[in-house]
């Protein structure tokens, strides 16, 4: 069904709405998880060490894909809540042309820096040769898994969350089932699970060009002749930056992290980070799909000047994501060797290390929500510098800061308990932006109940009691 943004959403509403883009993200997420499940477990350790080297020098070039996307989706969204539609298909159209373009230029450049890259990052041997064929492959595909990336939340903008969902699911199962047919099957080791992965993003970035082309496609946007206006062009991309700094400074992150490791530990360390990160990967899609999945609703509000919207649907996020971190926090400390075992059950010692290692990460979970929902809420607010700005802090900062020294006072530990310090200074950025801004783009409590009074309708939060907390 088409889903209408023009009226009230309570908490229902708001979880009806992004759940589709919250399931998106996590079967992404699962898909790679599987993809890292048959790499270690058909092809060894060594293998999944590779993958986890590579993969963040894809994410970086990849992650253009999300700007655009996230970018894009807050000026139009914004454009749809002003009341004009044709702009917003014009805009919508340049901003998938761009990211086509983007993804193209850099899976060139991808290919020609990928052998002195991975030497650079200190693999040796198997390692580099492994990390090698897995990121050629890959980076084949480069301009349809950016596409991928940025339909992610633009599903959500044109009003077809759900269709997005069924998308990436197809991609999924497509690269699962040729993991199990190329690795299991044919044998063809750490090619085949980079051509699966690749042969995924085809379908992820393909099959959303093909219906939104169709004139009489079921949602709120199309793909239409335009030319290509730098100027929304640019404020898509301003808009997105922080997605494209956090995307590309996680990858920067993962990469000193694998360096840390190789310098501690050696492969074993790589290899515990690996599983750490991939299911990490599941329990983080969840606020990062939360954050994409309801930024449209809040630019539409914000470009319709619904002040009491908006504030009812800060509320209820911060709300949903408290609820959630102490959720993910249980569970992570109560599954960590369940899941541990998932990947590397073939060896005891290692089991045992990550398992220990996950608990200290876990905490983490507690309080990486906010800065995720933060950077996003600027976003889709149109305000891409402070957005960029927790972003940038939060990764390449605080948490490049922390890597770095707290592995000299606490040793090894001091590696896994780096994320929750970086996300703890993040989370308090983060606030003071939010509670700094609150009157410039009036989801204050005073503007909130100004519009009340103004309509003459009773206030969104007196619905529910927790929306009505006070600033």
């Amino acid at each position: 069904m088409l889903k209408d943004m023009n009226r009230h959403f309570s908490m229902g509403d708001l979880l009806r709405f992004t759940l589709p883009t919250i399931a998106m993200m996590i079967f992404t997420s699962l898909y790679t998880v599987v993809d890292g499940i048959f790499v270690s477990n058909f092809i060894g350790k060594t293998a999944l060490a590779a993958v986890n080297i590579i993969w963040p020098v894809v994410m970086v070039f990849a992650s253009v894909g999300l700007m655009m996307g996230a970018g894009g989706s807050a000026l139009i969204a914004k454009t749809r809540g002003e009341g004009d539609d044709a702009r917003a298909n014009r805009y919508f159209t340049m901003c998938i042309i761009f990211a086509a373009a983007l993804g193209l230029v850099l899976g060139i450049v991808g290919q020609v820096v990928m052998e002195p890259l991975v030497r650079m990052l200190g693999a040796q041997g198997q390692l580099l040769d492994d990390s090698i064929v897995y990121g050629r492959w890959v980076m084949a595909a480069l301009p349809l898994f950016v596409l991928q990336f940025a339909f992610q939340t633009l599903f959500s903008t044109a009003g077809k969350p759900t269709l997005g969902f069924v998308v990436v699911v197809a991609a999924g199962l497509t690269n699962v089932v040729l993991d199990a047919l190329f690795i299991c099957g044919f044998g063809w080791g750490v090619a085949g699970g980079a051509i699966a992965t690749a042969l995924g993003q085809v379908v992820g970035g393909a099959v959303p060009i093909i219906y939104f082309a169709r004139k009489r496609n079921a949602s709120f946007l199309r793909l239409v002749p335009t030319r290509l206006e730098w100027r929304p062009l640019g404020k898509a991309c301003v808009n997105g930056s922080s997605e494209l700094v956090s995307n590309i400074a996680m990858s920067l992150v993962a990469t000193l992290y694998n360096y840390q490791l190789l310098a501690y530990i050696g492969e074993d360390g790589v290899a515990a980070y690996s599983v750490i990160g991939y299911t990490a990967m599941i329990f983080s899609a969840i606020f990062m799909g939360y954050a994409l999945g309801s930024s449209p609703l809040m630019s539409y509000q914000y470009g319709a000047r619904d002040h009491r919207e908006m504030r009812s649907i800060l509320m209820k996020s911060l709300g949903f994501i408290g609820a959630v971190a102490v959720l993910m926090f249980a569970a992570a400390e109560a599954l960590a060797p369940a899941l541990s075992a998932i990947f590397v059950s073939y060896d005891p010692e290692l089991l045992a290390f990550t398992a220990q290692a996950y608990r200290i990460y876990a905490v983490a979970f507690l309080i990486m929500g906010l800065p995720i929902y933060g950077s996003a809420f600027f976003t889709a607010l149109n305000n891409g510098l402070v957005s960029a700005l927790i972003a940038f802090l939060r990764t390449i900062v605080f948490e490049c800061g922390a890597v770095m020294l707290l592995p000299l006072v606490l040793g090894i530990d001091g590696v896994w308990l780096s994320v929750s310090v970086a996300e703890l200074c993040a989370a308090i950025l983060a606030v003071a932006f939010m509670v700094g801004l609150r009157n410039r783009y009036g989801y204050s409590k005073k503007a909130a109940l100004a519009d009340g009074a103004l309509s003459g309708r009773p206030h969104p939060h007196q619905s529910s009691p927790a929306d009505g907390a006070e600033e």
